[in-house]
């Protein structure tokens, strides 16, 4: 009785009772603008020079609100993470380090300038009186006395930062500065939003939900593009995206990033505001067998029901924290050299798609396999969604995807 109940509620979400409107007196709560998941990489990997250095970054958040809040991490760090400043502002020109000057805002932390933010630790900012509109760029500098010896980074964020000797943090242009494509110790925006309205939807998954294949400061990763349509309509402008998607991710197993099992409470459950889950993982579980030694049909066969029952794992879960979760089947990697894209890898690869569509485990699901396939040779991408790798997409691949998510399936409108 407990399943059919919970299968019930499912449905009655899906078809637009989603959850209870909260009353207009409620008072404002936080929910997450945007976000990131967060991996180790030591000092070396990070173009920093010695002593201090202000790191500017820059994010497009999804939804806006009156004030907004820092999420910092020292996630991965093995030891106290010192920062001596921050300051936020809306970005100028995309790809440069301009600010808009007049939105300079100092970040404090429990009333000071500064923090130390322990190994393994977030650390929430004071709330910051800076007005944003939704898909507003922030620009976010941090001061730091040295760059940690063990970082918590983003490796692929698809947007130019900045990085500088010593304190300019509230300089206008960064001249001079050392340019890479990271996100360092800062792990997500949330903007206060009226009523405690605001909605985040996340979407966990690998280098396909990261978006490899897209350009940089064009925002043409699918997350982008549903963030986009969120935002144009009024509807659902309450409505965040967030992506904690990692390269080469897996969800059974540690490799680039823990697994996105291990990771479901720091990245998913967590987030202020989450509401909606879109899970995209497991090709890379599927594929990289083959780096893993002989691939027999015992191992096969535990990959495949491995990905069920995580799935499986990974619905309870949320449930538990009235999250919505939507399956989102794996897409076709025929011919890619990555790694194994045999017709065996195919048939893994469409067992588990065919659960996702069938298992009724899911509240919704959405087939991105159905929209980027080659209907002449479904187990591949369809040339013109094909980034040139045959895994990952183009971004019209990309576009196809974003614009593919049912919003009623997220959020009443």
């Amino acid at each position: 009785m407990r399943r059919i109940g919970t299968r019930l509620l499912g449905l009655a979400l899906c078809v637009g009772l989603a959850w209870p409107a909260t009353a207009a007196t409620s008072p404002p709560t936080w929910t997450g603008s945007w976000a990131t998941a967060l991996v180790p990489t030591d000092a070396a990997n990070l173009p920093a020079p010695q002593g201090e250095v202000t790191i500017r970054q820059v994010v497009r958040l999804g939804a806006g609100g009156p004030r907004l809040r820092l999420r910092l991490a020292n996630t991965f760090g093995t030891a106290p993470l010192r920062i001596d400043g921050a300051r936020v502002a809306l970005a100028a020109a995309p790809g440069g380090s301009g600010i808009v000057a007049e939105t300079d805002r100092a970040v404090t932390f429990d009333g000071q300038a500064g923090v130390t933010i322990p190994p393994g630790a977030t650390w929430l900012s004071d709330p910051v009186d800076l007005p944003v509109e939704g898909l507003a760029r922030l620009a976010v500098s941090l001061r730091l006395p040295e760059v940690p010896r063990q970082a918590s980074v983003h490796r692929s964020a698809r947007t130019t930062a900045f990085v500088v000797a010593g304190d300019q943090s509230a300089a206008p242009e960064l001249a001079g500065a050392t340019t890479f494509t990271q996100w360092a110790q800062l792990a997500g925006v949330d903007v206060e939003r009226p009523s405690g309205n605001g909605i985040a939807v996340v979407t966990l998954g690998d280098s396909i939900t990261d978006g490899s294949g897209a350009g940089v400061d064009v925002y043409e990763r699918w997350p982008d593009v549903l963030a986009a349509r969120l935002q144009a309509d009024p509807r659902t402008k309450r409505v965040s995206v967030l992506n904690v998607g990692i390269g080469g991710n897996k969800l059974l197993k540690d490799g680039s990033g823990q697994a996105a099992l291990a990771r479901l409470d720091r990245d998913v459950l967590t987030q202020p505001g989450v509401k909606a889950l879109i899970v995209l993982i497991g090709i890379n579980d599927i594929g990289g067998l083959s780096r893993e030694g002989e691939v027999t049909p015992e191992k096969r066969t535990q990959v495949v029901t491995g990905l069920i029952a995580a799935y499986r794992q990974i619905v309870t879960r949320a449930h538990e924290r009235g999250i919505r979760v939507i399956g989102a089947t794996i897409l076709p990697c025929g011919g890619t050299k990555v790694y194994r894209s045999d017709a065996d890898a195919d048939a893994d690869r469409q067992a588990v798609n065919a659960w996702i569509r069938g298992s009724g485990v899911f509240d919704a699901v959405v087939d991105f396999d159905r929209v980027t396939r080659d209907p002449a040779h479904p187990e591949r991408l369809l040339p013109a969604y094909d980034s040139g790798d045959q895994l990952h997409p183009s971004p019209a691949g990309y576009k196809a995807m974003g614009e593919a998510v049912a919003i009623g399936a997220l959020v009443k409108r």
